[in-house]
């Protein structure tokens, strides 16, 4: 494990010209806004290392290199480790390879009994694609924990050792079936940075039970998932700490109240964050039945379409996504990048 600065630049120098990096990191998340990185696993095809990074003083050379313009990224589920080392960085890479995604592209390249779909772990993929059954049980350890295990060690370098052969035999399947760049494409959408910056007044999207407030306090409600969430990364402590879901919403609805000292602060919040905003809760609203008969027509034009590209419909539109187009919605992800040029033609023909 790399334990200081000068042997991180050793590193470095040796994969200064790798430009395929398998990408892994460990952190906690427990008592705090933002998780806290703890590891950083990086394979190539010829070598693996972890990087402790409660022990590195500069990260800056670190980033030099993972955020190269010419370096892509190979990871499994990949956002999360985007999400964890923006933090740190303020940087996204330029390419992404997701392990997770790629099997969604790939339904029949498969034994008939294995799990490849939506959501597959990396030790599923991993058993399937490598037939190694690898060991879970630091799953839930605490990576602030020093000197780690010898175990926990070997377990983190598993994380990227097999996904760089995981990719590799990956590549080579979506290369088969002419499906490589529609996999980069997917890749391409977590690059953008409004996903990694907060935007304290969507927080109310997290919000567990805001259906049941009246509409005619949404306003209130934003207003106060806007103050928890700007407290909660101030303090950097997670949002349920300054305020329950269940705490806000009965504040919101009149059946508790803020003490003085919350008062004056949220109301001193609000003078400098003024905000309005009129909620689309047509997601709550159920489909009508015309609604109904076109998300059917369109359902049976693209499952015909996920049928001739051995894909399953869900990967190109799901039935939510399906009703938000229906009612005009047209940031929908089937109305963009290779899922349009499939279906360009049913959509016009639907019309």
């Amino acid at each position: 494990m790399i334990i200081n600065n000068n042997e991180l630049a050793e590193f470095l120098h040796r994969i200064k010209d790798e430009t395929e990096l398998a990408i892994d990191t460990e952190f906690k998340w427990v008592s705090t806004f933002y998780p806290q990185l703890c590891l950083l696993q990086i394979a190539t095809e010829k070598e693996a290392e972890c990087i402790d990074i409660l022990a590195i003083e500069d990260l800056q050379p670190l980033f030099n290199k993972i955020y190269q313009p010419d370096v892509l990224w190979i990871a499994h589920a990949a956002r999360n480790d985007i999400e964890v080392l923006y933090q740190y960085s303020k940087q996204l890479p330029a390419y992404v390879f997701d392990t997770q995604i790629a099997p969604d592209l790939l339904k029949d390249l498969r034994p008939e009994d294995s799990n490849f779909g939506a959501q597959i772990s990396y030790q599923a993929l991993t058993e399937i694609l490598q037939g190694v059954v690898l060991d879970k049980a630091y799953t839930r350890l605490d990576w602030t924990t020093r000197p780690l295990p010898e175990k926990a060690v070997e377990y983190a370098l598993d994380d990227v050792v097999y996904l760089i052969k995981n990719y590799a035999q990956l590549k080579t399947l979506l290369e088969n079936e002419r499906k490589l760049d529609w996999l980069m494409q997917e890749g391409k959408s977590m690059l953008d940075i409004r996903l990694y910056e907060t935007d304290i007044f969507q927080s109310w999207t997290r919000v567990k039970g805001f259906s049941r407030i009246p509409k005619h306090l949404h306003t209130l409600a934003v207003q106060l998932a806007g103050w928890r969430e700007r407290m909660a990364i101030d303090k950097n402590k997670p949002r349920r700490w300054i305020m329950t879901d269940n705490n806000l919403i009965n504040i919101t609805m009149g059946k508790t109240q803020l003490n003085d000292d919350k008062r004056r602060k949220f109301e001193s919040f609000l003078t400098e964050n003024p905000y309005e905003i009129e909620l689309d809760t047509r997601k709550n609203i159920l489909p009508t039945p015309e609604e109904k008969a076109q998300k059917l027509i369109l359902q049976k034009l693209i499952q015909e379409k996920a049928n001739q590209y051995n894909l399953t419909i869900e990967v190109i539109a799901s039935g939510k996504t399906l009703l938000r187009y229906i009612r005009g919605d047209q940031s929908v992800n089937f109305l963009s990048g290779w899922r349009f040029d499939l279906l360009k033609e049913e959509l016009e023909n639907a019309k």
